[in-house]
């Protein structure tokens, strides 16, 4: 008969099944446990979990951007975050303008229906903004952009 190293075996313990036993163990290893988280906290220590902060998608997207110019080879195509470049490129916060220059020569590339799409939404966008004759800095960001990409794609 093994008893859990630290306890004694009572008599009535020795007549338990191989199941009861097992439970037995599981209960005392879970008491154990939770009066080591106790002492723990009495003693200022933190029990739980740091966990690690996951990446947004403009970061996974940036990311994924970088992958593709810096190291092609291991660049694996990801089709959510070229949608999340293609919906976001416009936008100087979201993609900055050293990933722009990236984005650029990525859309070189760009194939299919995305390409097709794409070249669309910016028709659209530029027949917008031609009507509205507004001198706002970041409107006209946008509209260097989206000329930059007609450019590139037509």
């Amino acid at each position: 008969m093994s008893a859990l190293p630290g306890f004694l075996v009572t008599k009535e313990e020795e007549e338990l099944t191989t199941e009861e036993r097992r439970k037995l163990e599981r209960k005392l290893k879970k008491e154990r446990k939770k009066k080591e988280k106790q002492l723990m906290r009495e003693a200022g220590i933190s029990t739980k979990k740091v966990e690690p902060k996951k990446q947004s998608g403009s970061e996974l997207a940036l990311a994924y951007l970088t992958s593709w110019s810096e190291n092609p080879e291991e660049w694996k195509f990801q089709k959510t975050r070229q949608t999340w470049l293609l919906l976001h490129m416009y936008d100087k916060e979201k993609v900055p303008g050293k990933y722009f220059t990236i984005l650029l020569d990525y859309l070189q590339g760009l194939q299919g229906g995305a390409r097709d799409i794409t070249v669309q939404k910016a028709e659209a966008f530029m027949k917008e903004f031609d009507g509205s004759d507004a001198e706002d800095p970041n409107l006209l960001e946008k509209c260097e952009r989206i000329r930059q990409v007609l450019q590139l794609l037509s």
